[in-house]
C-alpha cells in the first residue's frame, strides 16, 4: 500500500522517522480494542490524528478493519439459516484474532497494516 504524506513524500518514508509516542498511541488503538472494541480506539484515533499522520492512518485502517469484518460476520452469521454460516463465523473470528495481534506488532514497529479482506471506508 502506498500512501502519501501531504508534502508529497511517500509514507514509506515518513514512517522511517515515527516518534516512540506515536507507535504508542497506534499500538494503543489495537490493544485497547480488546477491551472496547469501538469506543477506547475511536478516541485515541480522535485526540490524535491532527498531531500524527502515522496514527491518523493507523487509526483509518483500524476503523475500516473493526467495520468490515463487523460486515463479514453479521454476514456469516445471517448465513447460519443455510448452515454455512457455521463454518465461516469461525473461521472469521480467528482470522479477526490473528489480524489484530499483526495490527499491534505492525503497529509497534512502526508500519502501516490494513488486513486483508478490510474495505476501505476511511481513506
Amino acid at each position: 500500500m502506498s500512501y502519501h504524506h501531504p508534502d508529497g513524500r511517500n509514507y514509506d518514508e515518513v514512517t522511517q522517522n515515527v516518534s516512540e509516542n506515536e507507535r504508542l498511541m497506534a499500538l494503543l488503538i489495537y490493544v485497547t480494542s480488546f477491551f472496547t472494541a469501538l469506543i477506547a480506539p475511536l478516541i485515541i484515533w480522535l485526540l490524535n490524528r491532527e498531531e500524527s499522520h502515522f496514527v491518523d492512518i493507523t487509526g483509518k485502517n483500524y476503523l475500516n478493519f473493526f467495520i468490515s469484518y463487523f460486515i463479514w460476520i453479521s454476514i456469516s452469521t445471517a448465513l447460519m439459516i443455510v448452515l454455512i454460516g457455521f463454518i465461516t463465523t469461525p473461521i472469521l473470528a480467528i482470522m479477526s484474532f490473528i489480524f489484530h495481534i499483526i495490527g499491534i506488532i505492525k503497529a509497534y514497529n512502526g508500519e502501516h497494516y490494513l488486513p486483508p479482506l478490510s474495505i476501505r471506508f476511511f481513506r
